[in-house]
């Protein structure tokens, strides 16, 4: 064999063993007894400990060193840059560190949902600042004497840096504010009143996955507090999660987390289990279930059939025609949760938390300010305060997994989507007429040619502009929210 050859397999090898950490994960968040936290806490922390061996095995570099890139054809360059980049970084990482990382990451993603249930911050900020502490430790290590936030941002957004992620942020938050501030003033649409049983919220959930092309021979529905997508190739697996009085939050949660599992589902088989096997990055991941969940599934067309399925499911649901449940289904107000806000708002959720990990990490905020700092910064930009710790700093799961460097990709895959989306409509003028009969074949299937099937194969930047026809910005993000809610509320 090839040195190119045992590099693959060896490397393949170490994906499938990834791939049963990741579906220890999905089992500890879905079914996992509650007893169980501390034995899985060392399962975590022993696996993590292989993956970090392998991860940073020396043959990987002898190997790399000994391929001749000249004698390889663009997958495979593309494998080698994958492979190269993760090896530098892991190899700067040491052992116990990865391990104690694992360890305390999961021990505290319980204390985190113990903390969030209870209202209780205090329970939470010590274990918080434990993590804080090693993610510091972790990303120094990686930045090898660069920025410790870059070096963090790399392992979601490779090639981001904070620097571009401000200014693009920066440019997105004004049009944003003023919008909110003319939609606000005016009246608010009429939403859906009632009760919605769980059951029946259930099976028209996975009607809708269904008609976003989730293939349900490699993937399977369940409930979690926090929705997410797990998997890749032939497992590929989502959770939603249900509320008796708006089941909007189970469907487009579900809508959401289905444009991430078909992205997986869609790419190239010949790439499974390989570097370039699963999405590219976490902007370009978000961009995907922000296209399906929004773009198409908040689209007129689309809820005007949506409408029709809930009147079936449902019967009389307090609204008129499909007109009414656009606007309804769109509706911008008040509200705490970055996972439920409108388009407009969303962002903004994203940004707050983009500027507070940013200073935890630099020491400019101290964990034990964490909630004054929130909640005066959700004061500020949303205008009214937070009524308790669920709705502010514990609604988020990442920080207490270590995920920092995580929450600006929500934003970035926004900007890419609507890049996405003006290509999306300019290439596929019939759109609309498919949509309106639950057809989102023609969207699903451009997306999956255009960007899905490729996985890995390009840089992140890359894949949008080959995708779209144009560099990433936030200006088709704009213009699009911009139309659609002026329409919607009929304001200047």
């Amino acid at each position: 064999m090839t040195a190119y050859e045992d590099l693959m397999a060896f490397d393949r090898d170490t994906r499938a063993l990834a791939s049963v950490q990741g579906r220890l994960g999905w089992d500890q968040e879905t079914v996992m007894p509650r007893g169980a936290a501390g034995q899985r806490s060392d399962e975590m922390a022993a696996l993590e400990a292989v993956l970090h061996a392998r991860r940073t095995d020396p043959r990987i570099g002898e190997w790399l060193s000994d391929i001749d890139t000249e004698t390889l054809d663009d997958v495979g360059k593309a494998n080698l840059r994958h492979i190269s980049r993760d090896y530098a970084r892991n190899t700067k990482v040491p052992a116990k560190l990865a391990a104690d990382l694992a360890r305390l990451t999961s021990t505290a993603q319980g204390i985190w949902a113990e903390a969030r249930a209870n209202e209780d911050v205090a329970a939470f900020l010590p274990t918080l600042a434990e993590v804080v502490s090693l993610k510091r430790e972790e990303g120094a290590a990686m930045a090898d004497g660069g920025d410790v936030y870059d070096a963090m941002l790399q392992d979601y957004e490779p090639g981001a840096t904070a620097a571009d992620l401000d200014q693009m942020f920066g440019a997105l938050r004004p049009g944003l504010v003023d919008l909110r501030d003319r939609i606000l003033d005016a009246p608010v649409p009429t939403g859906v009143t009632g009760t919605f049983d769980e059951s029946a919220q259930m099976k028209l959930t996975r009607a809708l996955a269904r008609a976003f092309g989730y293939d349900f021979k490699h993937g399977r529905i369940d409930k979690a507090v926090h929705p997410f997508s797990s998997g890749s190739g032939h497992d590929v697996r989502i959770t939603t999660r249900t509320s008796e009085t708006d089941p909007f939050n189970c469907f487009y949660s579900t809508i959401h987390e289905v444009g991430h599992a078909c992205y997986e589902q869609n790419i190239d088989d010949a790439y499974m289990m390989t570097p370039l096997g699963s999405g590219v990055s976490m902007g370009v991941h978000e961009s995907q279930s922000r296209i399906y969940e929004n773009q198409i599934g908040r689209s007129r067309a689309f809820t005007g059939w949506l409408f029709d399925q809930m009147k079936d499911a449902f019967g009389d649901f307090g609204i008129e025609d499909a007109d009414a449940f656009y606007a309804a289904v769109n509706r911008v107000n008040k509200g705490y949760i970055r996972t439920e806000a409108d388009e407009v708002q969303y962002n903004l959720h994203v940004l707050l938390r983009f500027d507070l990990e940013k200073a935890l990490i630099s020491g400019d905020l101290a964990v034990s300010d964490l909630e004054g700092a929130w909640n005066e910064r959700f004061a500020a930009d949303f205008g009214y305060a937070v009524d308790k710790p669920s709705n502010g700093c514990l609604q988020d799961v990442h920080w207490s997994v270590g995920l920092f460097g995580y929450f600006p990709t929500y934003s970035l895959g926004n900007v890419y989507a609507g890049c996405l989306h003006e290509a999306l409509r300019r290439d596929v003028p019939e759109l609309d007429a498919s949509l309106a009969i639950g057809d989102t074949s023609p969207a699903t299937s451009w997306l999956c040619e255009n960007l899905q099937r490729h996985g890995g194969l390009y840089e992140p930047k890359e894949i949008i502009e080959r995708a779209s026809g144009q560099a990433p910005s936030e200006g088709p993000l704009l213009r699009y929210i911009e139309d659609k809610f002026r329409s919607i509320y009929a304001i200047d």
